[in-house]
């Protein structure tokens, strides 16, 4: 059984309190609302991981390898957040709640070197996707175990996927087990397909 945690609620009344007609600023340019459905895009289809065989490693351009089992990581604070989702093809989901691990916790723990730029980012099905170290270190960027109050699905990712809220949902990357920091902006799997390097949806970053 997982090990209880400690965990920060973060109440964002703004995304509680509007109503389909009050969303204004927070749905990107070409972004529609989805209310009643979560649509599930994946790599290479779901994998399906036990915690005992899920294990999380940062290394690269750090002060400290890490590796971390699904014990460990559950020891480690976490945050409950209310926060948005941009999908490339053009839908939005808003104001779900999402528990984890900040990303910035994580980057304590390894201590990124003066040159890192950017985290790699690995998952269990082969996928990478690349993420600015600073874009990772914004709030509300977490490896994330609960959705809506609920252990992740295996389709949304179990037993952990990682969110980048204000990035399109790409960088949201599935099945994560590995954060690798470098000293250059490399593309993922998707970017060096010819998405965005960043992904930023005010700007319609969606492809090169």
């Amino acid at each position: 059984m997982r090990a209880r945690r400690w965990c920060l609620s973060v109440l964002i009344l703004a995304s509680l309190a509007c109503g389909q007609d009050d969303y204004g600023e927070r749905v990107p340019p070409g972004q529609r609302v989805l209310e009643d459905e979560f649509p599930v895009f994946s790599f290479r289809g779901n994998r399906y991981l036990t915690t005992d065989e899920w294990e999380l490693q940062i290394w690269g351009a750090v002060e400290r390898d890490t590796t971390l089992g699904w014990e460990e990581f559950g020891l480690l604070p976490c945050t409950t957040r209310v926060e948005d989702f941009h999908c490339v093809t053009g839908w939005s989901r808003l104001g779900d709640s999402w528990t984890g691990v900040e990303g910035s916790v994580l980057m304590e723990l390894a201590r990124p070197e003066s040159t890192a730029v950017s985290v790699m980012v690995h998952c269990a099905d082969g996928y990478t996707t690349n993420v600015l170290l600073e874009d990772f270190l914004t709030p509300g960027v977490m490896l994330v175990t609960e959705l809506n109050g609920r252990p992740l699905a295996a389709e949304h990712g179990y037993p952990v996927r990682l969110i980048v809220p204000h990035l399109y949902a790409w960088k949201a990357a599935k099945w994560v087990t590995g954060l690798e920091l470098r000293e250059s902006d490399d593309p993922g799997y998707w970017e060096s397909h010819g998405y965005h390097i960043r992904g930023d949806p005010w700007r319609e970053q969606r492809y090169q």
